[in-house]
């Protein structure tokens, strides 16, 4: 792999993939034998991926995946309830039938992934789900700001997932964002994202009081 931004996307897929351990060192003699590449081309990407949040940069320490605590995690999510309401607003003034029809075959596929309890299937159709409304809204700015914090928060949403039940919850609300979406109805589209998104806060807040609950038994 020589093309330098295809090494970056491959690291920050890694990454994004957990391959990677939060704080966990990269070491650029492992990363140009892992990826096939040059020095040049890893310490190109590594500035990129510490502009994103997902690396930390030391001087003589190098480079490590950045930890992110659920304090931090439930703040980038608050931001995210804002831009996310945004877009679904846009989405519903902007829906065609036949986008519509794809956002509905997507709920439907979560559905199927709840009934089944196939966590993986029913994440990847709720990524996909949240992708298709910021694409049908074109609001660049939103989508960038959306997709970089979004990035910052991949392992702790995967938490939030493991939730006995949370799934069930999470699909009923996408089916409320999505019938707003449908039926053009930008302030309902809006509220519902919101309430989404603030469930999602809530949930983050339950996993702090759990991994703070687990500190002080610990002493």
């Amino acid at each position: 792999m020589t093309d330098e931004g295809a090494v970056l996307e491959a690291l920050r897929d890694a990454i994004l993939a957990g391959e990677f351990a939060a704080g966990q060192r990269l070491v650029e003699v492992d990363l140009c034998e892992r990826f096939g590449c040059s020095r040049f081309a890893v310490r190109a990407a590594i500035p990129v991926l510490a502009s994103e949040g997902l690396v930390d940069v030391q001087r003589h320490r190098g480079a490590r995946v950045r930890v992110i605590p659920l304090s931090e995690a439930i703040e980038i999510t608050e931001v995210r309830r804002l831009l996310e309401g945004l877009t679904a607003a846009r989405a519903a003034e902007r829906v065609t039938p036949a986008q519509a029809a794809e956002l509905e075959d997507i709920v439907a596929e979560m559905r199927v992934a709840v009934g089944a309890a196939e966590l993986l299937r029913y994440s990847d159709a709720n990524a996909r789900l949240h992708a298709r409304i910021r694409s049908i809204a074109a609001h660049d700015t939103a989508t960038s700001m959306i997709e970089r914090l979004r990035a910052q928060l991949v392992r702790h949403q995967f938490s939030v997932s493991l939730i006995p039940g949370r799934p069930a919850v999470s699909l009923a609300q996408h089916e409320q964002i999505v019938a707003a979406v449908v039926a053009h109805d930008p302030v309902g589209a809006e509220a519902a994202m919101r309430d989404h998104i603030t469930s999602v806060i809530e949930a983050l807040g339950s996993l702090a009081e759990e991994q703070a609950g687990a500190g002080r038994s610990a002493r």
